[in-house]
């Protein structure tokens, strides 16, 4: 079918690549090896440190951030050790059986994925671990499979009460640039990150935020990597390169990224994202349906889970919003196939980009003939009007 205007993409990442990113991609491969490239190795390992908010290193691989995943796991534990994991929800699953692949013992709490992690089920685990056998508490902090963000910062209060020394390990793959989050401030010893999301690159690109605790924790433990070793990637990144071919031209694009974020400034990015869930979330109650994440205090800057009434699938409505309107919307996963659909709200998404996808969710639901009050659309304008005028 022939369309015109462009295509809205309102997944939760891979999330739309802005026309400065993909200007400053269109360059020709340098010389890895050579001055240039030295010069710009140094610009983005130095502009990555500002948005994870660290004075420490940040090791850019060129893989997913599932890469990012392993390369954290095989520099801080050892086969045989036990961690704190909680069940978040889909990503925080696919963390947990990563883990177990390396030998990994995995404390996995039990959840609903309508909640993050709890942090007095924290501090009580870690208190009752008198012989300090748990190495690390892994922690998802924005599940892009929920839309419920974990409160990072009082989970590493809850281990501070607890008095124990385990590593804190954050996945920020959908997070990053979009959602608050402190690398240094919060004692985060491992932060995981990909290029795709708030990032506003392709994917291609993974990232890892290391304390010195945890650079500590990775010259004694005992798994094998190669690829991923921190301190080969380290002693070239001194000087701007890599042990290895790196990602040139994503390189470029991140370097005009963090470029963006700072020139709007790191609070104003978060405050924006704030503004647009939240506007978001008035849609969603506007139309009388359901968003998944239970906890206010854990909503998502990022996307919004929205669950489908009893007796309509969420896949069959997307499909019907992609054929008649040309937006894509994120589906459920794994156990919420089907009963969700997720609406991305990150990136480079302002205010128009918003009320355009909550438009043509609104126009779905009529669509599709999902039970819904008219007046959503209405709710989110109302709502970003009161947020600047607020």
């Amino acid at each position: 079918m022939s369309r015109t205007g462009r295509h809205f993409l309102q997944i939760p990442g891979p999330s739309p690549v802005p026309e400065r990113v993909l200007r400053a991609m269109d360059m020709p491969v340098i010389d890895h090896r050579g001055p240039e490239f030295g010069v710009l190795g140094r610009e983005v390992l130095e502009g990555c440190r500002a948005v994870f908010q660290t004075m420490g290193p940040v090791v850019i691989y060129p893989s997913s951030g599932t890469g990012a995943w392993e390369a954290t796991i095989v520099n801080t534990l050892s086969s045989g050790d036990r961690v704190l994991m909680f069940e978040t929800g889909h990503f925080a699953t696919l963390w947990r059986q990563m883990a177990a692949r390396w030998g990994i013992e995995v404390e996995f709490v039990p959840g609903d994925w309508r909640r993050g992690v709890d942090p007095e089920i924290v501090e009580a685990k870690l208190a009752e671990d008198r012989s300090r056998a748990i190495k690390a508490v892994m922690v998802v902090h924005n599940e892009t499979s929920t839309g419920v963000t974990s409160r990072v910062a009082e989970v590493r209060r809850a281990i501070d009460r607890a008095n124990h020394p385990a590593l804190l390990l954050v996945d920020t793959i959908s997070s990053l640039g979009s959602a608050d989050f402190r690398h240094d401030e919060w004692g985060v010893d491992v932060t995981v990150s990909g290029s795709q999301k708030g990032l506003m690159l392709p994917p291609g690109l993974g990232f890892t935020a290391i304390s010195e605790k945890a650079r500590a924790a990775s010259r004694i433990n005992n798994l094998p990597r190669s690829y991923w070793d921190w301190e080969e990637m380290l002693k070239p990144n001194a000087n701007g390169y890599f042990p290895y071919t790196p990602a040139t031209n994503l390189l470029y694009g991140l370097r005009e990224a963090i470029a963006m974020l700072l020139e709007e400034g790191l609070p104003e990015v978060f405050a924006r994202h704030q503004r647009l869930a939240a506007a978001t979330r008035a849609a969603v109650q506007g139309w009388g349906l359901e968003v998944l994440c239970r906890e206010p205090s854990e909503y998502s800057p990022v996307l919004t889970a929205v669950v489908m009434p009893e007796g309509h699938d969420a896949d069959a409505f997307r499909r019907i919003v992609l054929d008649d309107f040309d937006m894509s919307l994120g589906a459920g996963l794994s156990k919420l196939a089907g009963r969700i659909f997720r609406i991305g709200h990150l990136g480079e998404c302002n205010e128009l980009t918003l009320m355009g996808a909550l438009s043509g969710v609104e126009m779905g639901l009529d669509a599709a003939g999902v039970p819904h009050q008219r007046g959503g659309v209405l709710a989110a304008m109302t709502s970003l009007r009161a947020g600047r005028d607020g």
